[in-house]
């Protein structure tokens, strides 16, 4: 299994196990799924695939997917997002990893395909990488692959255009559309892991400065709710007028994006499409803007056109790249317009992931429960969605109450 794996240097394994063994006491719902699968084996014979962020938290929920008796492969999502030390722990343990920090997009996608060599019966994915490689590139093992589960609000987008056009090659099951993730982990996971990785690269106060939030989702109202805690005056930007009037109704400014440029200090994307900020944008900014990104690829923030505007260009801190206008402006570019939480971070908050990784792992379990599902995006089951969050109420020793018999039936029937 070890001499399967591409990755940067396995006498970094202690350090990884560090990492994971402090995520652990803090990840209870995971704790005890791990507990369950390791008696019942779920996973017994099977091959399952982790396409995610490789930082300490999904490294523990591929060492519970092993613990169900699967044999267990990793690939990196993002190149920057990749914690060396991690992958050395996962291949220490036996767990097949393709990934290191820094990897080129040609290493990147050969990362992909190796990986995929593995022949997996499962797939955990994060962005649809692993689907759209499959329907492109490896269509030989859609009859191999029986389904998976996913990971993010643009994975899911991805996958639902897949299944408008009858291109899903096996069922997936949209786990950020699952409550107890995206209100928990979009939000509050989103918010303090962005401020994180924006405060601990610039070293430079909040209070006082503008803050631009391109995008008004679950994420960007996390990134938003943070700041404003921090002491910033927020922007909203938003091309969704319902999502727009939420922005202004929870006190916020709303304007479009020229209309912000010239003010905002920090400008955080947060919509999961192309060119949102651009050459028609860049000019207009302020001397020491910060640009970051938050969605999943680094398209948000145009790049190309960063630099064509650009006279001169330098990293000045690490994560931090500064580009010269024409005008003398200068602004400065976080990790390379990637995710700025994971790239310049160790991304969301041990307790959030717990909660959306406690759903991918009993996700897969599901599936392997009901291998009748058809070629189609599902929603998570509103009974494992409750018993996610009722597992972290227990955890945290809370009790709520229960409807009684005859309230569930007052809900159910009109004619009461």
């Amino acid at each position: 299994m070890k001499n399967c794996s591409s990755l940067k240097d396995i006498a970094l394994a202690p350090s990884g196990k560090l990492k994971i063994d402090w995520v652990k006491p803090n990840m209870p719902v995971l704790n005890c799924i791990h507990e369950r699968f390791s008696k019942e084996q779920p996973f017994k014979g099977l091959r399952i695939l982790l396409c995610l962020h490789l930082e300490a938290k999904t490294a523990y929920l591929a060492l519970t997917v092993k613990a169900g008796g699967a044999e267990v492969a990793v690939v990196a999502s993002n190149p920057l997002s990749t914690q060396d030390d991690i992958v050395a722990a996962l291949v220490d343990q036996g767990v097949r990893a393709h990934a290191w920090y820094g990897a080129t997009e040609e290493e990147y996608t050969a990362h992909l395909h190796e990986a995929l060599d593995f022949e997996p019966d499962y797939i955990i994915d994060d962005g649809g990488d692993l689907v759209s490689t499959i329907i492109r590139d490896r269509r030989e093992l859609i009859s191999k692959v029986k389904g998976g589960a996913e990971e993010t609000t643009t994975g899911v987008k991805r996958l639902r255009a897949m299944d408008k056009e009858g291109l899903l090659p096996f069922p997936m099951i949209a786990v950020n559309d699952a409550r107890s993730k995206f209100l928990f982990d979009n939000r509050y996971g989103t918010g303090q892991s962005v401020w994180d990785g924006i405060m601990r690269s610039t070293n430079l106060v909040v209070a006082g400065k503008t803050v631009c939030v391109v995008g008004y989702g679950w994420c960007g109202r996390g990134v938003a709710l943070r700041a404003r805690g921090l002491g910033a005056k927020l922007i909203i930007c938003e091309v969704d007028p319902v999502k727009a009037n939420e922005a202004w109704m929870d006190g916020f400014e709303v304007r479009t994006l020229r209309a912000a440029a010239p003010e905002a200090d920090y400008f955080i994307t947060v919509t999961g499409n192309i060119n949102v900020i651009n050459k028609n944008h860049f000019p207009l900014m302020k001397n020491g803007a910060i640009l970051a990104n938050a969605g999943h690829f680094d398209v948000e923030i145009n790049k190309q056109d960063l630099a064509e505007l650009a006279v001169s260009r330098r990293t000045v801190r690490s994560n931090i790249e500064e580009f010269t206008l024409e005008n003398g402006v200068k602004v400065y570019l976080m990790a390379e317009g990637r995710l700025v939480n994971l790239a310049a971070g160790d991304g969301h908050p041990a307790e959030v992931m717990d909660m959306s990784f406690g759903l991918q792992a009993l996700m897969v379990e599901y599936l392997t429960k009901n291998k009748d599902l058809k070629k189609h995006l599902y929603k998570v089951p509103d009974v494992i969605d409750d018993e996610v969050s009722l597992m972290r109420l227990t955890s945290l020793g809370l009790q709520i109450d229960s409807l009684t018999e005859e309230q569930e039936k007052y809900l159910a029937d009109w004619q009461e």
